[in-house]
């Protein structure tokens, strides 16, 4: 039985691509299992596809793992007591076992060349029986190896998978799973005794690591009986495996690699805050007992089980995303709400007066649902853009109208002190006038007047952020542009 001190889990991403939502996902769960269990968190990268891993990847998965807070013990930047953490500097150490298993004739070498592989294939086929590998070369005597590979004769390493065995496992998620090693046949483990492939690479290491828990999406699930085989040719110890669901699209199919491999950074990038991405991530396919939505990431570690992970796909949605994000956003303080609000607003916005940057986010924390959005939602407080003329003008009325009543607010606004320029007094002053008019009439020209948008905060709100001098100017923008266009007509 493992004991909690024992217990070691691993993410062990490939640097082939960008971090993506399922790499990221999947972390976490083992994150919080390893935090909540007071057990080790190791990250390990699976590099040995050299053709397409990268660096740049490399950095980018640790840099964004980082940034999240998920935190591990041991790893390629880190070190630790079973390293090296890549699987490219760990050549000599597969080497060994692939001529273990090739000693013990646990393993053999196959020289079938790809027609050879095809004929047996279709043979099958035509039989009904499931394609799998027909023991050509088991046979093989040693010195008939020796002569194949003396030739230069292209082979791989194949496991022999004795027919007729049950290959079964208790996944902590799922339940017992059991599969027929006829299915699997002698599957290739290594294109040579230096070049292992997926399924020895990885037994190896999470030997070598002293993994216990190997915590991992559904699509693993046929990798496992394969990988158990490994570990009994080598007799190791097997290791407990818990299936996490898939992610999937909000109409419940399975999301394309092409949409999962989005760059989980471009969501930071976009203003998704850091601890609302882990928390909504880690609602998609788990839930805590208490049924609590909003999580710090201590709050989940105290509240997480394997078991209470579902087993049916989570459905992707980004508008719950938006809900989280703005939650999070609306909890932040001033400061806080500044130091993140800084990579996305222009320079000149943090270097203008303090006043007018707490009233933008005043105005806008509750309506942003991402930082990106603040400097569209917040902008015409800096600068007024340019808008058309028609936009003053409340449905049913006319630009005479609407010039008549910007007229009249600012001959109201005129006589208040600057300092008793607040959205309560301001409303004071200007609604009994609109009472009288109509609220449409004199407040839709208004809040134009000052934003230039179609849709914005209240007008009074807006006055107050502006101030008394910055308002009148605007209100004047807003007379001139009409008089111009009546002057036209």
């Amino acid at each position: 039985m493992v004991g909690k001190q024992d217990i070691r889990v691993r993410i062990a991403p490939s640097p082939t691509g960008h971090l993506h939502l399922g790499t990221v996902r999947t972390a976490l769960y083992n994150y919080l299992f390893a935090q909540k269990e007071h057990g080790t968190f190791i990250l390990r990268v699976e590099d040995t596809d050299q053709g397409r891993s990268l660096p740049i990847y490399e950095n980018e998965i640790l840099d964004g793992l980082r940034a999240l807070g998920l935190t591990w013990q041991e790893g390629p930047d880190v070190g630790g007591p079973y390293g090296p953490y890549r699987q490219t500097e760990r050549t000599q150490i597969y080497k060994t076992y692939i001529e273990k298993l090739l000693t013990e004739r646990k393993a053999y070498y196959c020289f079938c060349t790809k027609e050879d592989l095809e004929k047996q294939r279709e043979a099958m086929l035509v039989e009904g029986i499931a394609p799998k590998y027909a023991g050509t070369c088991r046979s093989l005597s040693a010195q008939q190896v020796q002569e194949k590979l003396a030739a230069g004769a292209s082979s791989v390493i194949r496991l022999l998978v004795s027919d007729g065995v049950e290959v079964s496992f208790d996944d902590v998620i799922r339940g017992s799973i059991s599969v027929m090693s006829n299915t699997i046949g002698d599957m290739v483990i290594a294109k040579n005794v230096n070049t292992p492939l997926f399924h020895l690479a990885n037994v190896v290491d999470d030997y070598e690591m002293k993994i216990s828990h190997v915590i991992r999406g559904e699509d693993h699930i046929s990798n496992t009986p394969k990988q158990i085989l490994i570990q009994q040719a080598l007799g190791f110890p097997r290791v407990r495996y818990a299936h996490i669901p898939l992610v999937l699209t909000p109409d419940r199919k399975k999301m394309s690699k092409r949409s999962l491999e989005t760059s989980f950074v471009e969501y930071l990038h976009d203003g998704y805050l850091p601890e609302a991405l882990l928390n909504f991530l880690a609602l998609l396919g788990w839930a805590p007992e208490d049924g609590s939505e909003l999580l710090t990431l201590p709050e989940m570690v105290e509240r997480f089980s394997l078991k209470r992970i579902q087993k049916s796909g989570a459905a992707f949605n980004i508008d719950k995303l938006d809900w989280f994000n703005a939650q999070y956003i609306k909890k932040l303080s001033f400061a806080e709400l500044v130091q993140r609000l800084t990579p996305f607003v222009p320079p000149e916005w943090l270097l203008q007066n303090n006043h007018l940057m707490e009233h933008a986010i005043n105005l806008e924390r509750e309506r942003i649902k991402k930082l990106s959005d603040f400097v569209e939602g917040a902008g015409f407080l800096f600068s007024l853009g340019e808008y058309e003329t028609s936009l003053l003008v409340w449905k049913g009325s006319t630009l005479a109208q609407a010039s008549a009543h910007l007229a009249k607010i600012r001959e109201l606004l005129d006589s208040i002190e600057p300092s008793n320029f607040t959205a309560t007094y301001l409303e004071s002053v200007i609604m009994p006038y609109a009472q009288q008019v109509g609220r449409g009439e004199v407040l839709w020209p208004l809040r134009v007047a000052l934003s230039g948008k179609q849709n914005s905060p209240g007008p009074f709100d807006i006055l107050a952020a502006l101030g008394k001098e910055e308002s009148l100017r605007r209100i004047d923008i807003g007379v001139a542009k009409v008089a111009g266009e009546l002057s036209l007509s």
